[in-house]
């Protein structure tokens, strides 16, 4: 069997396996990137927010990305009937980035792992991991390539950016239940036609049409435009009675007052697609020689967009823990990967689950505004969410719920 050696291999070419195989490159380490799928491929997560525009820089890949001129995402809005909530990235609480792209994730994708390749990396498309073994400091790993072909890799450390694939947690019995509650979404895209000018055209925005069920509008710079219902399973299951997706997306845009008019007889541009139970974890985020960044580790929910953020933030900060391992030097994984990571994805969690039970929207759509609560809500929307200096990252666990709670008490007294 033929046989490959690498100081590390990336397991996957997304966003994840691209910025930290790109920063590796970089930084002197040989590195091999094996990805099942050829690109351009589809996949979803086209709205980015602004943390991701650090690791795009720091890896180098930021000027490529720009020159393709990809819809600019200033902020995002929130629309329940007639109330409206902007939030504007560049008037947030703490430094960062005030905007990012909304994207057709095939071209995003495909243009960091042509930049990659363009910069050396040995990237290998239509090649599947069958197997890996960790022997000592070592790991050996069968991969299988479009012809049926299958190879050795040799590597010092590996890192699993494989996304939904989740290859080591499959190989590695590492899988565990989301301790979130089941939901589902239905998708497609459409030639928007109807697209008015200036901001209302080209603003993401999530229209509430129940607590917990939502439909998002996201324009891209090329004409199209990307609509999706995101539910509880049960409720997306009742959609359609025979378990068609276009039935079932139509019904749902049908139930907005806001964009029923816009698109509910747009021709869509491909069957939508349904993703069932997505929300996802693992027991652990780390072992001997390898480390697990992105959806190979945990996904919460599209609601707020974190999942490249998270994928990103763990790739960039994995590649460079792994270089000093490699080096000699002792790394605790558990407190300067797990626990760091984990540290954002509970505050994340948090909104999330804040969301579904109507705590975080009664403070969004609350008026009047207060401005300062709203900034500091912005900064965590934007992903700054390891910034403890933000009191709305560091007393997450019950800031938005206490606050909730003196809203709607308020509400009663004045009734």
């Amino acid at each position: 069997m033929n046989k490959e050696v690498v100081d590390v291999l990336v397991i996957g070419a997304g966003p994840s396996g691209c910025v930290s195989s790109a920063w590796l490159h970089n930084n002197g380490l040989k590195v091999k990137v094996v990805e099942k799928t050829k690109f351009p491929r589809f996949v979803i997560g086209e709205s980015l927010i602004p943390r991701v525009m650090d690791h795009f820089e720091e890896a180098g890949l930021l000027d490529a990305l720009k020159s393709q001129k990809f819809e600019i995402k200033p902020g995002a809005r929130f629309i329940r009937g007639e109330e409206v909530c902007v939030f504007d990235f560049s008037n947030k609480f703490g430094e960062g980035w005030d905007w990012t792209w909304q994207v057709p994730r095939a071209d995003f994708d495909n243009v960091m792992a042509q930049e990659i390749i363009r910069k050396g990396v040995d990237l290998e498309f239509e090649s599947e991991v069958t197997d890996i073994r960790f022997d000592g400091s070592n790991s050996i790993t069968t991969v299988k390539d479009k012809n049926g072909d299958t190879k050795e890799i040799h590597a010092k450390f590996v890192i699993d950016s494989s996304g939904y694939g989740r290859v080591l947690p499959r190989l590695l019995d590492l899988e565990k239940p989301s301790s979130l509650e089941p939901h589902s979404s239905i998708f497609t895209h459409v030639k928007d036609t109807t697209r008015v000018p200036g901001q209302e055209g080209t603003l993401i925005s999530f229209d509430i049409l129940e607590t917990e069920v939502w439909l998002w509008v996201i324009p891209f710079s090329n004409g199209n435009t990307s609509v999706g219902i995101v539910g509880p399973t049960d409720y997306i299951d009742q959609l359609s009675q025979s378990g068609n997706t276009e039935e079932a997306l139509r019904c749902a845009i049908n139930k907005s007052d806001y964009y029923r008019d816009r698109y509910g007889k747009l021709e869509f541009l491909f069957e939508p697609r349904r993703l069932t139970n997505y929300s996802c974890a693992v027991k652990q985020l780390y072992g001997d020689g390898y480390a697990l960044t992105g959806n190979a580790a945990e996904f919460l929910d599209p609601v707020f967009s974190s999942g490249m953020a998270f994928a990103t933030e763990s790739g960039i900060l994995a590649a460079k823990l792994a270089k000093r391992q490699i080096e000699g030097e002792t790394i605790d994984w558990e407190r300067e990967y797990s626990d760091y990571i984990l540290s954002g994805v509970r505050v994340f969690s948090t909104y999330v689950k804040e969301w579904y039970t109507g705590n975080l929207q009664t403070l969004f759509f609350h008026q009047p505004e207060n401005p300062d609560i709203k900034r500091k809500i912005c900064a965590v929307l934007a992903g700054y969410v390891w910034n403890k200096d933000n009191p709305f990252v560091k007393k997450h666990d019950h800031v938005i719920r206490n606050l909730a709670y003196l809203i709607e008490n308020e509400k009663e007294i004045k009734l």
